[in-house]
């Protein structure tokens, strides 16, 4: 008996390749949802950030103990700068991101076996390190300092923050390169609030000493805010890719080799503050102080704007491994603009009002009137920096997106260290703080401008000369918007808040004002996206008997079809 022979399974059809103009909208909705969420964490962490300062300020004024303590925080802003916020995550996010496209799950967790346990272990080692060194660490960063007991006991508790914070960096990397921005959002939330819980608890007992203890217990709390997330990630079922495949490429990421020129780069942005708080050491005490709480307050801005560069690392990350530097071109060229007018905008505020702003934020308890006035005074100084230090931020991360071991960024930083220090040196004798607040903003200008030019010619083909002239004439408008503000300041006769209110909606509309005279295009964008949200809003509050919301054919309000893009406009 002769059976019929089954019919051939017919092949799967092949995956629909997304349309590019799909898969960008699809990109900019997730940027969108992701930097609103990861705004609101951030501006909940620096709130955190300002009522730290402000209970150290009123706990302890600015006097040679706060001077103490901000000499041993140097250490855990070194770590940050190191494992959180820049050398961590621009080896790790890349390599995640890797072994999620190569290898899926197995290949995370195969990285992860691989370099989490070598980094627990070289971060205890360096932890011991700095709690045994610390009062030759302390003599080297502030020679002059009037209680350098205090410092160096202060100095042994911050020291776990290189410990802590490590922790804290590896797993923001890893949900990043996962998408999941909400919990490393949430980590300085976390780590003020143990800052101020501690300090407010402790301080009659334990003085200054209570505030860097706050500082051991903020860095564990950053773990613990992000394990959880951390976890359900490496637990998740198996996506079905080999664990195997792309091996070799995921481990390159992670070699000496690719972080090494990270983390040069990283201790050499912060060298700055090594150079400012020797030099300020020598001045009265206080000085540090001002420097700090001026440096705080006045880099605000440039927090808010590096979230948009924070989000799209793993957009631009995967855009190079893709070999689509045209889209990786379009993103970079629209974050360095958009992070520059957030900079500028809140630098023009900064510079407006930085009395008011210091008053209302400081002055209380110890710190007294003449503490405003000469911590104002710095922050003006450092508000010149603020550009700087914003698009040096910014373009760094795609300098290591790609994880290909690069030490330009290194040479670029030297040149503005040099300046930094030999402007301190020069200026710090006639001028004090303020003149070590003015050498710090050229350098790290200089800095920046090398950067630009470096990636254009290096790594991603971003075009410089449009990039400098849209930010130059950003910057005039941003100079209007500083003296508006001013000049209306100076008239307000009220106190601080009724400055500061009147401020809020003035220096915006002046920035806008000057920014559409001086033909910015990402002003008429900005008026255009504001138009069209109120037709939007409008249109849905039509009369019942009108047009249907969402018939975009029959409505006169419907929002124009979108147009393809110039890769600078924003």
């Amino acid at each position: 008996m002769v059976t019929a022979a089954a019919p051939a399974p017919a092949p799967a059809p092949a995956p629909a390749r997304e349309d590019p103009a799909a898969r960008g909208a699809r990109a900019e909705r997730f940027v969108a949802r992701a930097a609103t969420a990861t705004a609101a964490l951030t501006a909940a962490g620096a709130l955190g950030g300002l009522l730290r300062d402000q209970i150290i300020a009123t706990l302890f004024g600015a006097d040679g103990a706060t001077d103490a303590f901000l000499v041993s925080w140097t250490v855990p802003e070194v770590a940050a700068t190191l494992l959180i916020e820049e050398a961590m995550a621009l080896v790790l996010v890349p390599a995640f991101a890797c072994a999620l496209a190569t290898g899926g799950r197995g290949a995370v967790r195969a990285l992860v076996a691989a370099t989490f346990p070598r980094l627990l272990c070289g971060l205890a080692v360096a932890c011991a390190v700095f709690v045994a060194g610390a009062p030759l660490l302390v003599r080297a960063l502030a020679p002059g300092l009037a209680d350098p007991a205090l410092a160096v006991d202060c100095t042994r508790l911050t020291a776990v923050t290189l410990l802590t914070f490590g922790m804290a960096g590896y797993l923001s990397a890893a949900l990043r390169a996962h998408r999941s921005f909400l919990p490393p959002a949430a980590i300085y939330l976390a780590y003020n609030t143990g800052i101020v819980a501690t300090a407010l608890l402790l301080h009659r007992q334990w003085g200054m000493r209570a505030a860097a203890a706050g500082v051991a217990l903020g860095g564990l709390l950053m773990v613990l805010v992000q394990l959880p997330f951390f976890v359900r990630r490496l637990r998740g079922a198996d996506d079905g890719a080999a664990p195997g495949r792309g091996a070799a490429r995921v481990a390159g990421l992670t070699g000496f080799a690719v972080i090494a020129p990270v983390a040069l780069f990283a201790l050499a942005r912060q060298a700055q503050v090594f150079v400012e708080r020797a030099l300020a050491s020598g001045l009265p005490p206080g000085a540090i102080s001002h420097l700090n709480f001026a440096q705080k307050v006045a880099q605000l801005p440039m927090v808010l704007a590096m979230m948009i560069c924070t989000v799209t690392l793993p957009l631009v990350a995967r855009a190079v491994a893709d070999g689509d530097l045209a889209r990786a071109r379009e993103r970079v060229e629209r974050d360095v603009v958009l992070a520059g007018v957030v900079a500028l905008l809140g630098g023009a505020y900064v510079v407006a009002y930085a009395p008011q702003i210091i008053a209302l934020l400081f002055e209380r308890g110890a710190f007294d009137a003449e503490a405003t006035a000469a911590t104002a005074s710095v922050m003006r100084v450092y508000a010149l920096g603020l550009l700087g230090h914003t698009l040096t931020g910014a373009l760094i991360r795609p300098f290591f997106s790609a994880g290909r071991p690069t030490w330009f960024p290194v040479a670029a930083m030297a040149p503005g260290l040099l300046v930094t220090a030999a402007g301190g040196l020069a200026l710090v004798g006639p001028f004090g703080a303020p003149g070590i607040a003015a050498a710090n903003a050229a350098g790290i200008s200089v800095t920046a401008l090398l950067l630009l030019r470096g990636l254009a010619r290096r790594t991603i083909p971003v075009d410089a000369p449009l990039l400098l002239g849209r930010l130059a004439r950003l910057g005039a408008a941003a100079l209007a918007a500083a003296a508006a503000g001013w000049g209306a300041g100076a008239l307000t006769g009220g106190g601080p808040q009724a400055a500061l209110a009147l401020g809020c909606p003035l220096v915006p509309a002046a920035f806008l004002a000057a920014a559409l005279a001086l033909r910015v295009p990402e002003a008429g964008l900005l008026v255009a996206a504001a138009r069209r949200r109120i037709r939007r809003h409008l249109h849905r509050f039509r009369r019942p008997g009108g047009n249907v919301p969402g018939n975009h054919e029959t409505s006169p309000m419907s929002d124009p079809p979108p147009r393809n893009r110039t890769p600078s406009e924003g």
